[in-house]
């Protein structure tokens, strides 16, 4: 049987570079937000940090994610560079050899910059995906009695699925499993399959059954769990991670023939708002917060632009940016047009922007370069000062804090003894959208809240919306 996937769904998607219309901005004052449903519940979810989780190689390792996530094929200087850290992390032997040859970032041969990768070629990535561990999880209960899967909650996909009791033993390394069977809940729903196909040809797959999934004390009874009988060596390696929790809207959930609601859709009835909310933070553990808005974690009001959930994301339109200054004086030069349509998309690390907002905004750091020997956007990381950013969402300045963007250690494990800085904004030239991942939300108090009848109105609006509140570093 052939099924739609996500990247099915990206990939025939009109490019971003096409103008958008002028997001049209709602500023609300939080404590103008009421209750929705009498006697609803709300509950908080604390991230847990994945003490396995490998800092080498972190920023390619994003970067080819978003790639392998959204259907597109990597670029042959990526796949070298994954190649090279797959080499060093001995996935077919013991340990990571405790140091590494560094590479000559700056500089290449003749003492010039190396520039753009001059090869138009691209590639697949066999066994890098091994290499696409997550650095941050949180507890779901699922079963009767609750089993325990620490999974990665992601709203750019669809799909409640788990490591389980039906995996072959030859595709996990110690997760902790959802067993079916010691579940007095869990019913098989029959006739029913998901498949999820990813950008190197690898994919995941299995049966569908029906069972109470609690998070955070809030319980939905008939759930849809989908039990992998197939993984992607994406998730093989990680075995802190059991899984996904998928946010976005019902329409691009990967069961078949009758796709299933996610979670959030599904508890939105016992919910007292409508909404969930994702408060990410820098190098720590953040939370998401379900059915109220916690004033704490952000300041000012609230800033709302309408979703367009058409093709089932988060997606909304953005005009523009400006640069310059930074966290400490606040300054920025004029904004230039860029219009854009991106998606808010926590399972994504980096924040993926259109190639002149990317270029435009490394040229205001005098060592930044675009690098084919890390694959992608790096600089020195005795730079001091970086600049913010600031996204022009309709009326709303979203400012990216310079430090956000000092992401990861290019060449060591550590910014310490690392030469060279990977940036945390890389360039979107070839997907279909921006993509606004935890980068932005680190900066960015982020609520989506759900649309009339559920969330999943389509079209430019739907009912489904994004607010923005800017929040400490």
């Amino acid at each position: 049987m052939k099924f739609t996937s996500i990247a099915t769904t990206v990939v025939s998607l009109v490019p971003f570079a096409i103008a958008a219309p002028r997001p049209r901005v709602v500023q609300v004052n939080p404590s103008d937000l009421t209750s929705t449903a009498l006697g609803g519940k709300s509950f908080k979810v604390s991230q847990v940090y994945n003490s396995n989780f490998r800092q080498r190689g972190k920023g390619p390792r994003a970067l080819a994610k978003v790639y392998q996530k959204y259907g597109l094929r990597v670029p042959q200087n990526l796949v070298k560079v994954l190649s090279s850290l797959r080499e060093e992390f001995d996935l077919d032997g013991q340990h990571l050899p405790s140091n590494p040859a560094k590479r000559p970032f700056f500089s290449t041969a003749n003492g010039t910059s190396p520039g753009n990768d001059t090869d138009p070629g691209t590639g697949e990535v066999p066994a890098t995906p091994e290499l696409f561990d997550v650095e941050y999880l949180a507890p779901v209960e699922i079963g009767t009695p609750p089993q325990t899967l620490m999974l990665n909650f992601d709203t750019g996909s669809s799909d409640l699925w788990v490591f389980s009791s039906e995996t072959p033993v030859t595709q996990q390394d110690g997760h902790t499993l959802y067993n079916i069977n010691a579940s007095t809940t869990a019913q098989r729903l029959e006739g029913h399959i998901w498949s999820i196909t990813y950008g190197d040809g690898s994919g995941s797959s299995g049966n569908v059954y029906l069972d109470t999934v609690s998070i955070g004390g809030v319980s939905v009874d008939n759930q849809a769990v989908e039990s992998a009988t197939r993984v992607s060596p994406s998730f093989t390696r990680d075995n802190a991670s059991s899984g996904l929790v998928g946010l976005a809207f019902d329409s691009i959930n990967q069961v078949y023939p009758t796709k299933q609601k996610t979670f959030f859709t599904n508890a939105l009835e016992t919910l007292a708002m409508p909404l969930f909310s994702a408060n990410l933070k820098k190098s720590e553990p953040g939370n998401y917060n379900f059915g109220f808005i916690d004033q704490t974690e952000f300041t000012g009001p609230l800033n709302f632009v309408d979703v367009n959930s058409t093709d089932g994301f988060w997606q909304f339109s953005v005009d523009g940016f400006s640069l310059g200054g930074n966290s400490s004086n606040g300054s920025s030069s004029a904004v230039i047009d860029a219009p854009h349509e991106a998606i808010a998309d926590t399972g994504t690390t980096l924040l993926m922007l259109p190639g002149e907002i990317t270029s435009a905004y490394y040229a205001q750091i005098p060592s930044a370069l675009e690098n084919p020997l890390i694959g992608g956007w790096i600089f020195d990381c005795n730079e001091t000062n970086l600049p913010d950013l600031t996204l022009h969402i309709g009326e709303y300045k979203a400012v990216i804090a310079g430090e956000l963007v000092k992401f990861a250690p290019a060449d060591t494990d550590s910014f310490e003894t690392s030469e060279a800085c990977y940036g945390g904004v890389q360039s979107a030239e070839g997907f279909p959208f921006a993509i606004y991942g935890d980068v932005f939300f680190k900066s960015q108090w982020t609520v989506f809240q759900a649309g009339v009848g559920g969330g999943n109105g389509t079209g430019a609006g739907g009912g489904a919306k994004l607010g923005f509140a800017p929040k400490p570093v």
